[in-house]
C-alpha cells in the first residue's frame, strides 16, 4: 500500500495541538531554509528545539542539542531538514524518545523511515513543508 499524508483537517489537529516542534537539522545561517522555516513557526507561536551535532550554542535563541535522545523534554513533532537517506535513524529516534509525529519537509520521502514511525504509532507526513501547512491549515494564528 502506498504512502499517503494526513488529510488537511488531520494536519490542521496535529498542529493545533502541538507545543514542541523539534527541528532535526536546524542550521543556525539565517539564509538556509530550515533557520527561515523554524523562525517563522516560531512566530506563530511553537516552541523551536533545535537539534543538530554542529552549529551555535544556541539558535533562534533555543539551546540547541547534538541529538532528538538529548532533548530534556516531550516532543510533539519531529520536523526533519536531512536527506532521505539520512532519515531512518532519525525517525528511530524520534520513536526511542517518544514522538507523536515525523514531519518529513518538502522534498523529503524515506519510505523506510514513515514504516518505521508509523509501525510504533506516530503520525508521518513527508515531503510537505511545515510553514505552508500551518499557513494553509491555520490562517489567523
Amino acid at each position: 500500500m502506498a504512502f499517503e499524508n494526513p488529510s488537511r483537517d488531520e494536519i490542521k489537529s496535529i498542529l493545533e495541538n502541538t507545543k514542541n516542534i523539534a527541528v532535526v537539522g536546524l542550521s543556525d545561517s539565517p539564509d538556509r531554509t530550515s533557520h527561515m522555516v523554524a523562525a517563522a513557526m516560531q512566530d506563530r507561536g511553537y516552541r523551536i528545539i533545535p537539534v543538530n551535532p554542529k552549529g551555535a550554542d544556541t539558535i533562534l535563541g533555543e539551546k540547541r542539542y547534538d541529538t532528538l535522545s538529548d532533548v530534556p523534554e516531550p516532543i510533539d513533532i519531529v520536523n526533519v531538514f536531512r536527506r532521505s537517506e539520512h532519515c531512518l535513524p532519525v525517525a528511530e529516534e524520534a520513536v526511542k524518545v517518544g514522538a507523536k509525529v515525523l514531519w518529513l519537509q518538502q522534498g523529503i520521502i524515506n519510505e523506510e523511515a514513515g514504516q518505521v514511525a508509523a509501525d510504533a504509532g506516530l503520525v508521518v507526513i513527508m515531503d510537505r513543508c511545515i510553514k505552508v501547512e500551518d499557513a494553509i491549515t491555520r490562517p489567523a494564528r
